[in-house]
């Protein structure tokens, strides 16, 4: 038995160049860390990130109270533990904890633990990660939702939509996937440099030019698709994160312009604009409490992949209620969401089941860290939405499916989409 010898917790930084948690775990000559991610539009119902807030020399925003509880507490509890036990080994830290949210402990300190110790697992069995998950054959790609224009929390642009994102159905294989997304990305910029507008890039990679009119970018992104060859809503789909909470108020919504309309007119003009531009995808149309806005955008939407987020947060008693409620057809699954590999695993098991197609997703805070790259391929999730084709934290995550899918050789193939 393979038997946890110490933890060592450092701080380092994510690609926004705040704090975050790097957790290294032990076992023999063995050891595998991980980079817990951090997000900026983020649901009320997220376990909860420990940060020291008065601690004015990294402006409220280190780390060093969760890295403390790391070396000293939860690396005296599961000291001699089986590294191949996740299941036990993440029970012990929730218990630890013992709140819902993960406040006492912090789930960015339980994630950066429980992550590397999958790692490690895998590493002392001689498997790649991605075999180490829900299952260990017959593996398939994910298809990349690539954002590229970047708008809401994301930049500074006047854009309401907080991600315009493509997506390449017609791709034979993963390899071709990421290419086909490289020729609209840069058909895109000089697109967008021929307006005089700037190419340069928000949190996630995508552009985040000075336009403030969702049907503008939409215009720029089907004017991209065109130009590469491919045809809009056939080769390559329009997908969109609205991140609805930074957008409601009072029951109304400013998603389509400054001003505040009611769910039906949102509604509609979302029917316009799946239309006009051929929509595949819409993630979090709604906020995270307005299940009848949810309920009403499903039935009126029947062909379109109604994605939560905020929604669900990655935590199960809430996709149970999504799903009684009928609030979408796909889930979001963020491991910081919910802060433990184990609890991931549980949320998209459930999704399987009750036919959700599940994304794999990344942070708006991120790292150098592949980790979901092997989670969206071991867990056979349809797609993975890790950023645009720029910044090396995004790009990693897409060289780690090249890898993965040379790995796999002749038996690698391309997931369904639902």
């Amino acid at each position: 038995m393979s038997k946890i010898s110490k933890i060592v917790a450092r701080q380092v930084f994510d690609s926004r160049g705040n704090p975050t948690i790097e957790a290294e775990i032990f076992s023999g000559k063995s050891s595998a860390s991980a980079i817990c991610p951090s997000g900026a539009s983020t649901g009320t119902y997220e376990a909860f990130e420990k940060r020291d807030k008065s601690n004015k020399k990294y402006l409220g925003k280190s780390v060093f109270k969760a890295i403390d509880l790391i070396n000293k507490k939860i690396s005296k509890k599961l000291k001699g533990q089986n590294v191949h036990n996740q299941e036990r080994i993440d029970s012990i830290m929730i218990n630890l904890d013992g709140t819902k949210q993960k406040i006492k402990i912090g789930a960015n300190a339980i994630l950066a633990v429980s992550m590397a110790n999958k790692k490690l697992s895998a590493k002392i069995k001689n498997k790649p990660l991605y075999e180490c998950f829900l299952k260990n054959k017959n593996f398939r790609l994910p298809y990349p939702l690539m954002n590229i224009i970047n708008g809401g929390a994301h930049s500074n642009n006047g854009l309401r939509i907080q991600e315009f994102m493509i997506r390449p159905d017609g791709a034979k294989n993963f390899s071709d996937a990421v290419r086909m997304c490289y020729l609209v990305i840069q058909n895109l910029k000089k697109i967008i440099n021929s307006k005089g507008l700037s190419t340069s890039v928000g949190d996630e990679g995508g552009f985040a030019p000075m336009i403030n009119k969702n049907e503008n970018a939409l215009t720029l992104i089907v004017n991209a698709i065109k130009k590469s060859g491919f045809i809009n809503g056939k080769h390559i789909s329009i997908c969109l994160d609205v991140a609805a909470n930074e957008l409601y108020k009072k029951g109304k919504y400013s998603i389509h312009s400054t001003k505040f309309i009611s769910t039906n007119e949102s509604i509609k003009k979302y029917l316009q604009l799946i239309k006009r531009f051929k929509i595949k995808s819409i993630e979090d149309p709604f906020s995270e409490n307005d299940w009848s806005s949810w309920n009403k955008m499903i039935k009126a939407s029947k062909k379109t992949q109604i994605v939560g987020d905020d929604l669900y947060v990655t935590n199960l008693e809430r996709l149970k209620m999504g799903f009684l409620n009928n609030s979408s057809n796909s889930i979001l699954v963020k491991l910081n969401q919910i802060g433990t590999v184990t609890e991931t695993l549980e949320v998209i098991k459930f999704a399987k089941i009750i036919g959700f197609s599940t994304i794999i997703s990344h942070r708006s805070g991120d790292s150098e860290d592949t980790f979901i790259a092997d989670l969206a391929v071991g867990t056979d999730s349809n797609q993975i939405k890790t950023g645009s084709l720029s910044r090396s934290e995004r790009v990693a995550k897409y060289n780690q499916l090249i890898r993965i899918e040379e790995n796999l050789g002749k038996k690698a193939k391309m997931n369904k989409i639902h």
